[in-house]
């Protein structure tokens, strides 16, 4: 147990001097991001095959929110986040990777533009920086990744740290057994507001989509979120 509890110290000392590497992963990304302009995050599966409908309809949604006048933010990966960064190049906006290096499945696609490509160790850096510079938020069919994207994304409109923003669901077969448990269980239970499935807007089209988040703009100011 001595061994260990000395171990521990060790391990803790160490930890300290992490805080000058996320320090330089936050400037670097801030100083980048700054740059690219309002944009969208689009979340979903790095698992997705390009031929499969739902790679097809985030390649669409890209597509539409790049000739509408926003950038489009990825993890920068494979799947529906390759797919959102190529309908940003094809329709000629701005497409940001932020990447992150991980044990399976993780590599940068080839949509991304080269000025606008951010590398990171840390996940809950990178989650700050979608955080904080997407307008509105396009979720695709995907795991545990883009739930906690999703959600974490939700969260913090609904408690009001970062300012509301747009959250689409793309897939209705996909979401709807989900969000029907979230308003028949949470909603019920009283863990969640009425107010609160107002966060969001499930729906197939990608010009529903669009049109959704132009609405809200139409009042809102395009602006970082804090």
């Amino acid at each position: 147990m001595e061994n260990q509890r000395k171990d521990w110290s060790e391990i803790k000392s160490n930890d300290s001097w992490s805080i000058f590497k996320i320090m330089a992963e936050f400037v670097e990304a801030y100083d980048k991001m700054a740059k690219a302009g309002p944009c969208v995050a689009i979340f979903g599966s790095a698992r997705t095959k390009q031929d499969h409908p739902h790679y097809l309809q985030a390649v669409e949604i890209g597509d539409k929110l790049a000739r509408a006048g926003y950038g489009v933010i990825t993890g920068g990966g494979p799947g529906i986040m390759e797919a959102g960064n190529k309908g940003a190049k094809q329709g000629g906006g701005v497409s940001v990777g932020l990447n992150i290096d991980l044990p399976f499945e993780q590599f940068h696609n080839q949509y991304i533009d080269r000025d606008n490509y951010l590398e990171f160790d840390y996940f809950f850096v990178r989650k700050v920086i979608f955080v904080k510079y997407s307008q509105a938020f396009v979720i695709l069919p995907g795991g545990f990744g883009t739930l906690d994207e999703l959600f974490e994304a939700m969260t913090l409109v609904q408690t009001k740290k970062i300012a509301k923003r747009p959250v689409v669901l793309l897939g209705t077969a996909y979401w709807q057994g989900l969000f029907e448990w979230v308003e028949n269980t949470q909603l019920k239970e009283g863990y969640i507001s009425g107010a609160d499935l107002s966060l969001y807007k499930i729906t197939d089209s990608t010009d529903e989509a669009l049109q959704f988040i132009e609405d809200f703009f139409s009042s809102h100011a395009l602006s970082p979120n804090f």
